[in-house]
């Protein structure tokens, strides 16, 4: 059977014959196109959950700012757990620190969305980009407060 053919038919016997092909330095055997493939693919999602945990954080961070009397548990843990998911995903993954612009940037536009969809206010109430730093919505003693 081709290297394609079990890749297109069976993932998962395909990324087990490849580990044993690369643990047993057969690399001639291997797969290399689909395996590299596969390893930029890993990275990509990588740093699609930091923009999902982004965009939660913000999202919360938003409703806490702009509807202060809604403020519950639920949006404080949620601000408190995204934080702390956020940190282990950036100590698990160091080199996403250099994509942290871009995927605040990204995140941001997802959260102010989901903001103006859930809370009623006009979309223009919402910073155009993200009122605070990386350290800022990191910090668990930072909490937006209405300054508007």
């Amino acid at each position: 059977m081709s290297k394609t053919a079990l890749y297109d038919r069976d993932f998962y016997a395909w990324a087990n014959e490849q580990a044993g092909l690369l643990r047993a330095g057969k690399l001639a055997q291997a797969d290399i196109d689909h395996i590299a493939e596969e390893i930029e693919s890993m990275g990509k999602t990588e740093k699609r959950e930091l923009i999902s945990r982004l965009t939660v954080l913000l999202l919360h961070m938003l409703k806490w700012e702009f509807q202060p009397a809604r403020r519950g548990a639920s949006w404080e843990v949620s601000i408190g757990t995204q934080r702390r998911a956020i940190a282990r995903h950036m100590a698990d993954n160091p080199s996403l620190k250099a994509k942290l612009p871009e995927a605040i940037e990204d995140a941001y536009v997802d959260a102010r969305s989901e903001a103006y969809a859930e809370t009623g206010l006009a979309k223009a109430s919402f910073p155009s980009t993200c009122p605070w730093t990386f350290e800022q919505m990191m910090d668990e003693n930072f909490w937006p407060e209405t300054s508007h």
